[in-house]
């Protein structure tokens, strides 16, 4: 799906980004092991996209269903100050974050993947969804990436918000040689 005008335009607006875990920044596979312990994948380009992103000055916050200790783990590592587990009533919880943050939902960029994420996607300033969301969930979302969730759609995402504000260079300034 290409980003239209009206998406550049409603991207720039953008001080956070909030993400549903478990089919955005994972594959959505849960791996149960015998003794009771829970492992997820994350993939390592939409940690870097993150970083920049919020070295940009856009926030990015977690809101997900499930409790887990890899996903305190992985936002610790990130940076990621804004972390809600256990919530079903995802737009419930970014009502409250925008509240508590003094943010618009139009300065607000949600991306989920399924119908718990759905009243978030439709509500937020910018709705996203991921490649490997049900379609009735897509149609949904003002842009999805061409990577499933993860896989480098957060990645993707970050790199388009950053683009359309105008900070792709400064943040791609730090990983280039200065070969003078």
């Amino acid at each position: 799906m290409t980003r239209s005008s009206e998406w550049q335009d409603k991207a720039r607006r953008i001080r956070l980004l909030a993400l549903d875990v478990d089919g955005v920044l994972t594959d959505g596979t849960l791996h149960f092991h015998s003794d009771g312990q829970e492992t997820k994948s994350f993939n390592i380009l939409d940690g870097l996209g993150i970083k920049m992103l919020q070295r940009s000055g856009v926030q990015v916050a977690l809101i997900t269903g499930r409790k887990s200790p890899m996903v305190t783990r992985r936002a610790e590592a990130l940076g990621i100050a804004h972390v809600h587990q256990g919530r079903e009533d995802k737009l419930i919880a970014l009502r409250a974050l925008c509240e508590a943050l003094g943010l618009p939902l139009a300065d607000v960029a949600y991306c989920g993947d399924d119908l718990p994420d759905l009243a978030a996607i439709r509500a937020a300033g910018l709705g996203l969804s991921v490649l490997n969301a049900p379609a009735y969930v897509r149609e949904h979302a003002d842009w999805v990436p061409n990577r499933p969730g993860g896989q480098g759609a957060v990645r993707e995402i970050c790199d388009a918000l950053l683009a359309s504000q105008g900070n792709w260079d400064a943040s791609l300034a730090p990983y280039l040689d200065d070969l003078e």
